[in-house]
């Protein structure tokens, strides 16, 4: 039934890249495919999907997206300048005119005194410079947060399109 939620989410997220003639892209890290994977399900999603990233690792964030790593040292990966960095470097590959990227502490370990469990950053971006950063707080286990961040992911596109393009 979740999947199926997201699915939606996705096809209504389709249909307004569509209509505003975009393709879309994603660095994903704690969801590890999962925004992809609910794009890819949408029949035609090919006409607005482009690519998708899973840099699980700080070497993949440096050598896949361009993070830089004296950065990604000082911010630590969950953090919304280096989301920002993995969004930059998803569109810059690509050509994509729109992009999301997260990365989040998914539990049931991982967590710092500053960031806890459930604490996951998104930032969106178009080719044009226009971008937005966030960072939440999901409640539940490793799932639930995943799940929690590939709604917010997909919805976040929504809502940044709907006032960025």
């Amino acid at each position: 039934m979740k999947q199926k939620n997201l699915e939606n989410i996705s096809s209504e997220l389709g249909n307004i890249l569509i209509s505003k003639n975009l393709i879309f892209t994603c660095a994903e890290s704690c969801t590890g495919g999962w925004v992809g994977h609910s794009i890819t399900s949408v029949p035609g999603s090919s006409e607005w999907f482009g690519s998708s990233f899973v840099t699980y690792s700080y070497n993949a964030k440096e050598n896949i997206l361009g993070v830089n790593p004296k950065e990604l040292d000082s911010f630590g990966a969950v953090s919304e300048e280096i989301v920002e960095q993995m969004v930059t470097g998803a569109i810059n590959k690509t050509g994509a005119n729109v992009g999301v990227a997260i990365s989040g502490i998914a539990g049931p370990s991982g967590e710092t005194e500053t960031k806890p469990v459930g604490t996951v950053c998104f930032a969106w971006k178009l080719d044009n410079g226009s971008s937005k950063t966030t960072t939440e707080h999901f409640q539940g286990n490793r799932n639930e947060v995943r799940y929690s961040s590939v709604e917010r992911a997909l919805l976040g596109t929504i809502e940044f399109l709907e006032t960025n393009n």
